[in-house]
């Protein structure tokens, strides 16, 4: 019987909130990307930390439509942060992100699964269109979908679209703008499965849909637009004479749809064949995601990561060093002698410098990942680290944010959120920023071209990419070990489920690889170069200046030296500006911390780095690059070249040896020198405890294993 239909018109409206939701990897930003174009803001929906993504695009020329992107959903159940925000801006008609049309991305090679979300949105009985995303792919494996009797089984209008060739787009632009049937039945009969607990519920909330009662029955707690106590109070007391079992009647609900779901299919799909062939992924996955083998190509992967970065790099990065000595030779001829040219030369100019040097290597890193995410492999890797996660008190989806913290620990941080259970969730949150992010990247590269010669190789491999390597190695390693600890020490006895939708194999798309590149580059340059350069004035001027008239005696100490033929004025210049340096305000801040970490192998340049460090690690580099220009008159030399030819006084020995260096890149992997992570730690955990608890461990373990590390190669 088909289902009786009323329609919504909001083609003469001038502005229409659309939103978009859907099942992980089913595509949906990529189609937000395709209907806003660059059109996009990001913020945060109201009174939650989860990612709000935004875009406009025009449907005609008076309607201008607002897509919000939702966070990708499974079901409708508000068990984690991210569900709960889909299912409040759907079931909320009071919620400011409230949407006039849902737009419901499923992936049509795999419409069973995503059906069952669909079916849910469905009984909320509000506006929606169905996208049936990927049909490029139905086609390709011969399957045909008759969306017409989709829709009509459904009692939603149904478009088939392929976002990532751009294909169908105009044609959900165009439904958008036609009367849309809104649906008036219940997809199964939910008021079988507690008749009266509904009805008390229906009663109290004045809603329509049975199925936002049966939500609020098993989630009530969850649910934050019902925290009224007043309200809340109401639902109990109508709820008290109901015995509830919300284990029970969650597993009822999903068994009546599947059975709905299972007939709708078989009347609407048909095959290429009663026995399917094995698909090209299926044969993939038999090697990439074998409980031995998927690990040791994960390694490869890995290995051949971080040879590239050091590979290709080193070309551009050298040709950078060489442009940015230029620009610092032709300001000192052109400019006449002062504070001001000494503060562009010496402090912005060597600041950038700092910061630019390192582009090609973020840019590398990010292609990478980029790629692995586009070509469906970044699911695989979460796949195969599940039971190993498991075994050291992290859920499957603990995976996503220790990779994602390979990136950036902040947005890592934040997609713990998806971890429903309290006790994973923190242990994820407090152990992801000891994965080496992009933001140690420079600070590892810096000192292992200092300490590891170029042309060291092990057999094919590069010295100093498998240093690198093992740097990344050691952060994972120390992750999950910190959260084997805090698996005994931490209490709960609630229990959670990883369920992930593993994506089909694809030729990345590279324009969407460029998009990462830029944003990701663009960041790391106005970002950070914004404090690293900030950071660079203030320490030019604290190595610029002295309490009294230190630098006048010091002149005047070498006054002698400079008019007498025998001695080169070349070293009595860099004499006079060592010597400017230790005596400056920077001179004093490094020596009142020397004594600390001496026993690290680390002078007072070093402590003034660390100490900068905390703004953001990236800034170490800047931070010795403005040193090191101050202290050193020589403006043709890179600041790899000058901090490679410093000799430490006491040993008559490089500064950077090997001891040094390994001790320095140990305490950058270890220790917490990001104030934008410990913020967000607290804004995700709602308590200073756990970013203080966090500051201090990962500061000890920095500390004791650098001192190690340096008295035994020393």
């Amino acid at each position: 019987m088909e289902p009786n239909k009323s329609f919504v018109n909001f083609s003469e409206r001038t502005s229409l909130k659309v939103a978009l939701v859907g099942n992980p990897n089913s595509g949906k930003s990529t189609l937000f990307n395709a209907l806003t174009g660059l059109n996009q803001k990001t913020g945060n929906f109201p009174g939650v930390t989860v990612d709000k993504k935004s875009g406009f695009s025009k449907l005609n020329n008076t309607l201008t439509a607002e897509f919000i992107d939702l966070p990708g959903s499974y079901s409708l159940y508000p068990k984690s942060l991210d569900e709960r925000v889909a299912f409040e801006v759907l079931c909320n008609s009071d919620n400011a992100d409230h949407p006039d049309i849902t737009i419901i991305v499923a992936d049509a090679s795999n419409l069973k699964r995503n059906l069952f979300l669909v079916s849910q949105i469905i009984d909320l009985k509000i506006p929606v269109i169905l996208v049936l995303n990927m049909m490029d792919m139905v086609e390709k494996e011969g399957d045909v979908i008759d969306t017409i009797r989709l829709s009509e089984k459904l009692g939603v209008k149904v478009v088939g679209v392929s976002a990532r060739n751009k294909e169908g787009v105009d044609a959900l632009k165009q439904a958008l703008l036609q009367p849309l049937p809104v649906p008036q039945y219940d997809f199964i009969e939910i008021k079988k499965i507690a008749p009266e607990a509904i009805e008390k519920v229906k009663s109290v909330l004045k809603v329509k849909s049975d199925f936002i009662a049966f939500q609020v029955i098993n989630n009530l707690s969850d649910i934050s637009f019902l925290h009224d106590k007043e309200m809340q109070i109401k639902i109990s007391d109508a709820l008290n004479t109901c015995i509830i079992d919300t284990n029970k009647l969650q597993s009822l609900e999903s068994v009546e749809r599947y059975k709905v779901i299972n007939r709708i299919v078989e009347d609407c799909i048909t095959h290429q064949s009663a026995i399917k062939t094995k698909s090209f992924t299926q044969k993939l996955d038999s090697i990439l995601t074998h409980r031995i083998f998927g690990y040791a190509i994960f390694i490869v992967v890995l290995f051949f990561i971080f040879q590239t970065i050091f590979f290709l790099a080193a070309f551009p990065m050298e040709w950078i060093e060489h442009l940015f000595i230029s620009i610092s030779e032709l300001a000192s001829n052109i400019l006449p002698k002062g504070e001001l040219s000494n503060l562009l030369v010496n402090g912005i100019i060597a600041g950038l410098s700092g910061v630019v040097v390192f582009v090609p290597q973020i840019a590398l890193l990010f292609a990478f990942i980029a790629i692995l995410e586009d070509t469906g492999y970044m699911a695989r890797v979460s796949f195969i680290m599940d039971k190993l996660m498991r075994r050291f008190g992290l859920n499957g989806r603990s995976v996503i944010p220790l990779i994602s913290g390979v990136a950036c620990a902040v947005p890592a941080i934040m997609s713990a959120r998806t971890i429903s259970s309290w006790k994973e969730r923190i242990i994820t949150i407090l152990v992801t920023p000891l994965m080496s992010c992009s933001a140690r990247l420079p600070v590892y590269t810096l000192i292992i071209s200092l300490v590891v010669p170029p042309h060291k190789t092990l057999g094919f491999f590069n010295y100093q990419g498998l240093i690198l390597m093992a740097l990344y190695l050691i952060g994972f390693i120390s992750a999950i070990t910190v959260a084997w600890i805090l698996k005994w020490i931490l209490k709960a006895r609630e229990k959670s489920y990883f369920i992930m939708e593993l994506p089909v194999y694809r030729t990345p798309q590279w324009r969407t690889v460029g998009y990462t590149i830029f944003d990701k580059v663009k960041l790391f340059l106005f970002d950070a170069g914004k404090i690293i350069v900030a950071i660079s004035i203030i320490l030019w001027f604290l190595s610029a200046h002295a309490p009294g008239n230190k630098f006048e005696q010091i002149e005047k100490k070498y006054q002698l030296k400079r008019t007498r033929n025998d001695f080169d004025l070349q070293q009595v210049d860099a004499k006079i500006a060592a010597e400017k340096l230790e005596a400056s305000y920077a001179g004093m801040i490094g020596k009142s911390i020397e004594p600390v970490i001496k026993p690290l192998g680390f002078d007072w340049k070093i402590g003034i780095s660390l100490v900068t460090s905390f703004a953001a690690r990236e800034v170490f580099v800047g931070t010795m690059a403005t040193i090191y220009s101050a202290g050193n008159t020589d403006n043709t030399q890179t600041i790899r070249e000058k901090m490679k030819a410093e000799i430490d006084p006491e040993t008559g020995q490089p500064k950077f040896s090997v001891a040094v260096g390994f001790s320095l890149m140990i305490f950058y992997a270890f220790a917490m020198q990001c104030m934008s992570t410990l913020a967000v730690v607290y804004r995700e955990t709602k308590n200073w405890k756990w970013p203080f608890i966090q500051f201090l461990f990962m500061g000890a373990l920095a500390y004791i294993s650098s001192f190690i590390v340096y008295q035994l190669l020393k």
